[in-house]
């Protein structure tokens, strides 16, 4: 049987990809990638809570499909963001977004 600190190791693997691949990339789709990673890392570990920690309240399935509900919405919101940027800018590096600065 697989351990509770396996299953938060890689979650914590994970995490911290997104969090690198978040911070490092140019390119707007791989920071939407990375978003998802870190929040599989997350969803791994509200799932590995749930079943090593018995509670009566609510699972941490639940959290889990709450999460992967708004990733889902993120990652439809972020698309149709980049897809109109690209339209008018020709372009999806993250670098080029600034014309909303002042």
């Amino acid at each position: 049987m697989i351990s509770l600190g396996a299953y938060l190791a890689v979650s914590a693997v994970l995490f911290v990809i997104g969090i690198y691949g978040a911070l490092t990339r140019r390119n707007a789709i791989g920071i939407l990638i990375s978003i998802e990673i870190m929040l599989s890392g997350v969803n791994l570990n509200l799932v590995s809570f749930s079943k090593f920690v018995e509670s009566e309240t609510v699972n941490g399935q639940v959290f889990a499909v709450f999460v992967m509900t708004v990733a889902a919405a993120e990652a439809a919101i972020g698309l149709a963001l980049i897809i109109s940027l690209y339209r008018n800018l020709r372009t999806v590096l993250a670098d080029r977004f600034n014309f909303l600065k002042w």
